[in-house]
């Protein structure tokens, strides 16, 4: 395999993981994906771009190269099931809308995909572990934000039209009571924006997996509707115009997280 995952190690115990935004594809599974699916449509769009300020706020950032389509980095290495109803596996057979993902008999082998798992799974949560880690051995405690974005539409996946900030801590499991709430303070405070926490993505496996508030590890997922700094459909524009102001948002939820680390583990 060539190159797996981009990381960059920050100065300040916030880890931010990108599972989903990578474009890269298998020759096996580009030459059996669907016509629909060729053009990635249920990749999390420009997030290294969207959150290009992450690294001169001092955050460490771990990004996937490859596609979700070959595996999905979210989910756990035994596939079990992560939400009740339509979801997607370690391996996706089917795209967001629940059309097959590959052409009759040619989705990868048994063999191809445990070389996926061993190959691109298995780094990338090495990453997190490492760095999680280190960040916890030099400050006490370590920050996680997994960082996703979907199309505000997918009737097959979810009713309606998705609220703008998606934030998922796991129903509380991942991360301190106080840390969630100010963050749904912030996103009050952006009333062009619609906001829920643990609403129809509550995190999934790197939030549910890694975040352990009595190890003093904090996790917190956001899924972003794309609608906020992009267009939802092909080419998948970035819109400079609706980026920015979404970037402030982040920016606020970013170092809200590291203020209420600070104060309460440096207090």
């Amino acid at each position: 395999m060539d190159k797996v995952l981009n990381f960059h190690q920050g100065t300040l115990p916030l880890l931010i993981s990108m599972p989903h935004a990578g474009l890269n594809l298998t020759s096996v599974v580009r030459d059996g994906l669907v016509e629909q699916a060729q053009s990635l449509p249920d990749t999390d769009w420009h997030i290294p771009q969207l959150y290009d300020f992450a690294r001169e706020l001092g955050a460490s950032v771990v990004a996937a190269e490859y596609s979700r389509f070959v595996i999905d980095l979210n989910r756990p290495d035994d596939d079990k099931p992560l939400y009740v109803g339509a979801t997607t596996g370690l391996y996706p057979a089917t795209l967001f809308e629940g059309e097959p993902l590959f052409k009759d008999g040619k989705a990868p082998s048994e063999q191809e995909r445990a070389g996926y798992l061993e190959t691109i799974w298995r780094p990338y949560h090495a990453t997190i572990v490492e760095e999680l880690a280190r960040l916890r051995e030099q400050f006490g405690y370590a920050l996680l934000w997994d960082a996703h974005s979907i199309r505000s539409h997918i009737p097959h996946l979810f009713d309606g039209k998705l609220p703008d900030f998606n934030l998922g801590t796991f129903n509380g499991a991942s991360c301190d009571p106080q840390l969630a709430q100010r963050l749904q303070d912030v996103c009050a405070k952006f009333h062009q924006y619609s906001h829920v926490l643990n609403g129809r993505f509550k995190g999934g496996h790197i939030t549910r997996h890694y975040g352990d508030p009595d190890k003093h590890i904090h996790a917190v997922q956001l899924e972003l509707a794309q609608s906020t700094y992009m267009e939802e459909v092909e080419p998948f524009k970035y819109r400079q115009d609706l980026a920015e102001p979404t970037q402030v948002v982040l920016k606020q939820l970013l170092e809200t997280v590291l203020g209420w680390g600070k104060e309460r583990y440096q207090a």
